[in-house]
């Protein structure tokens, strides 16, 4: 964890250095899917989230397909997409210039456990 908002800080504080504090925010999700229904992000659909920036740590894919994260422009433009497949791999979001979402994930075989584990971190500017 001390690592992940080290690297956060050294590069979100980098893009905004004359930001002298920031209120940092940390959560985990786990998107589980089965056959009879898809694994639905959340918050779902291209959005922001109301911070400077955003890290998205890929924890583990097990059994999906999909799960593609998008990036658009604030007038709702695609301006590309990928996918995180490996641990670690990651999304820095600059969540003022831009919005983003990720597609529902479907299990790949219907009789084995279905999920996408991603570590979400927000920096916002401290207020006052």
């Amino acid at each position: 964890m001390g690592t992940i908002l080290a690297f956060c800080r050294s590069t979100f504080g980098g893009f905004s250095p004359e930001v002298p504090a920031w209120r940092v925010e940390a959560h985990q999700f786990r998107i589980e899917a089965r056959a009879d229904e898809a694994g639905r992000p959340t918050p779902e659909g291209v959005h922001r989230d109301g911070v400077d920036y955003v890290l998205v740590l890929l924890i583990s894919r097990r059994n999906i397909a999909s799960g593609v994260t998008s990036i658009h422009a604030l007038d709702g433009a695609a301006l590309g997409h990928f996918t995180l497949e490996h641990p670690f791999d990651a999304a820095i979001v600059d969540d003022v210039r831009v919005a983003h979402g990720v597609t529902p994930v479907q299990p790949i075989d219907s009789f084995q456990p279905a999920s996408r584990d991603v570590f979400v971190v927000t920096f916002a500017r401290a207020e006052g």
